[in-house]
């Protein structure tokens, strides 16, 4: 009896649901933001990308603020997919790292620069500006040039990711797709250095 009303319950789930998937047809490029205190922002955002890998559907990356450290996931795609993936690392490391304010506008107005290239590219289905929120909140790159570049020039149907905590409330207005990584628990409390394939 409990398995007929589960399966009856379901069935008038499905009805609902698909009246309600029935109403969305469009598509369009989203303007999509990984914010929040916790991990998974990067993590999540290079999920879509070799997404995109995997549907054979060019894209490019572009890395504010990260330096020249050995990542699993530029590696990756560097090694094996640098005809599908274009990659690069504009930044010279965190801002506590370089200790060069000058130095790292100077890097975050270039990766800016690279990204609206990569941006107006139509071939690219999805450009992720890994870490841009640390450039944007440290004003290293003026949230609202960006917000209105990006309303005035972003081709209709690319997918722009943008990672990195504090992102700014112009930012995430403009966005089509907001998600907050809430932070719970990490390991970096108990004394866990950060570790190759969870981290990098």
């Amino acid at each position: 009896m409990d398995e007929d009303r589960h399966n009856m319950k379901m069935a008038k789930k499905k009805v609902a649901r698909d009246k309600i998937m029935a109403t969305k047809t469009e598509k369009k490029g989203l303007l999509i933001v990984h914010t929040g205190k916790g991990k998974g922002k990067s993590s999540s955002a290079f999920g879509m990308i070799f997404r995109c890998i995997a549907h054979k559907m060019p894209c490019a990356v572009v890395q504010f603020i990260k330096g020249g450290m050995d990542t699993g996931e530029r590696n990756l795609i560097t090694e094996n997919f640098d005809d599908l993936c274009q990659f690069y690392t504009m930044g010279e490391g965190f801002t506590w790292e370089t200790q060069d304010k000058s130095r790292d506008i100077e890097m975050a107005q270039a990766a800016w620069a690279k990204a609206k290239e990569l941006i107006l590219d139509e071939r690219n289905a999805m450009v992720l500006l890994d870490e841009i929120n640390i450039a944007l909140r440290y004003d290293y790159v003026d949230v609202e040039e960006v917000v209105a570049w990006l309303a005035e020039n972003k081709p209709p149907m690319t997918h722009v990711v943008m990672t990195g905590r504090n992102a700014k409330e112009p930012l995430i207005e403009a966005a089509d797709l907001v998600t907050e990584m809430e932070l719970i628990k990490h390991p970096f409390r108990s004394g866990i250095k950060a570790q190759q394939g969870v981290e990098f």
